[in-house]
């Protein structure tokens, strides 16, 4: 089947397979690497894009559904050499050890803070649920998207352990 996708900006189309996963299309038809295949159930949240501005676990989506999409990858999502507020995030606040789920982690945190750029905890936690890490515990990565939320809104954001973290 023919399908016409907008990939970090850039238009793709092309002949793929009816049953052909939007994962595997990202990973082996446009070598973005990025997105990671983790679970293959939709269970871990490594695969994690956004399609349309929705963050989508593409393990979970044909390629011929998101024919006419717009999709950001996590290779899309930083501004040349400009890391992206929320990569800046996790680098500042240790928000990943092994970084499997960081991909995926990053791709709900952008799309979370796109429509809340100043959430509580609770609907960070909530915004990442769908996003299992298995080395991290969280709390650095709720940290990392308090800090990109502080800098999208142009706020100077807090490295140290805030008040609602300690207690």
């Amino acid at each position: 089947m023919q399908v016409h996708i907008t990939v970090n900006g850039i238009d793709h189309g092309g002949d793929v397979e009816p049953r052909r996963l939007l994962v595997h299309y990202l990973r082996e038809d446009l070598d973005l690497t990025g997105t990671h295949v983790g679970c293959d159930t939709g269970y871990c949240g490594a695969c994690t894009v956004l399609v349309d501005g929705r963050p989508i676990k593409s393990c979970t989506m044909l390629t011929v559904q998101a024919d006419g999409s717009k999709i950001r990858t996590v290779e899309g999502v930083a501004d040349g050499n400009q890391l992206h507020p929320v990569q800046e995030g996790f680098w500042e606040c240790h928000g990943l050890q092994c970084g499997f789920c960081t991909p995926g982690m990053i791709m709900s945190s952008v799309a979370l803070l796109e429509s809340n750029s100043d959430p509580t905890e609770a609907e960070i936690r909530h915004g990442i649920e769908g996003n299992l890490c298995r080395c991290t515990g969280y709390h650095n990565i709720v940290r990392s998207v308090q800090y990109a939320g502080a800098k999208m809104r142009g706020e100077t954001p807090a490295l140290g352990v805030t008040a609602e973290a300690s207690s």
